[in-house]
């Protein structure tokens, strides 16, 4: 599918990159089915093009529910082309400090919420030999970062899985590419923020300025939504679009010094490494 128009299926369109997301694919003639979790959001959303934007209230943390919006868009809307899973959101605090019920909810939204709408839509486009699965995880899926222990946790988790699902439906027309995000110009860091209570005084050196820092950059990052979402709907028409979509200056930054560390260590303990193979004349 080349410069032909799309049935787009986005997850979490009521604001940040999903909205911009929705946002460029209708003003390019797509027809965009946006999961939002409140009425107002979804009456909103359907206004954006009434005719192409079609709003689906949906919590992707109900696997019965999100089976069955993706069976009812197709059968009512048209063959789903394209998935961007993005709804998520963010949990600062650090690793002792943030409850465990917490981490599961961040892990229940951000992992198990995308892959419940990946095995949704798997189905369909695995009869019709075609389909882009798309799913945004973060540079924080490829790099940690002090204070958001579980956010980082659960985008590598999602990084694991994209990239095995990407080689299980390679032969069969379906492309699967991680969107890696750097700091945008979005409410991550602000409203849409969930933040850990704090508790120990050990940590307040490392992480009281940490949040501060995320605190003020909020609303003043270097990225524009709107350009994350021409990138995107540019891979969707390159025959080979990437397995991985790094978004960001921030983001080269900091996944390559991320890379740059595992490389170091392979290279230091490269014979420890090999030690622990049996002899080779056994």
């Amino acid at each position: 599918m080349t410069n032909t128009a799309r049935t787009f299926l986005i997850t979490g369109v009521s604001s940040g990159l999903g909205r911009a997301f929705a946002v460029a694919a209708l003003a390019a003639g797509h027809t965009v089915v946006g999961t939002v979790r409140k009425d107002a959001d979804a009456a909103d959303f359907s206004a954006v093009q009434p005719q192409r934007a079609h709003a689906r209230v949906l919590d992707v943390t109900d696997d019965d529910a999100v089976l069955a919006v993706v069976g009812e868009v197709e059968q009512t809307v048209g063959p789903i082309d394209v998935l961007i899973a993005n709804a998520g959101y963010g949990l600062e605090g650090t690793f002792e400090e943030t409850p465990l019920s917490a981490l599961r909810a961040q892990f229940d939204v951000n992992v198990f919420g995308a892959a419940a709408t990946i095995q949704a839509v798997l189905p369909f486009m695995r009869a019709r030999r075609r389909g882009h699965i798309l799913a945004v995880t973060s540079m924080g899926g490829l790099a940690g970062f002090p204070g958001v222990s579980a956010y980082c946790g659960s985008k590598y988790a999602l990084e694991g899985i994209l990239e095995s699902v990407g080689k299980e439906v390679a032969a069969l027309g379906i492309h699967v590419t991680a969107v890696e995000p750097g700091s945008f110009r979005t409410d991550w860091a602000g409203r849409s923020m969930t933040r850990a209570p704090r508790s120990i005084a050990d940590y307040d050196d490392l992480f009281d300025p940490i949040r501060e820092a995320r605190q003020e950059a909020s609303g003043r990052q270097l990225g524009d939504p709107a350009r994350a979402a021409a990138a995107v709907l540019h891979i969707l028409d390159v025959p080979e679009p990437p397995h991985h979509l790094v978004l960001g200056s921030d983001a080269l930054r900091v996944i390559r010094a991320g890379r740059d560390a595992v490389d170091q260590d392979l290279a230091t303990w490269r014979e420890l490494s090999l030690s622990t193979d049996f002899p080779q004349d056994r």
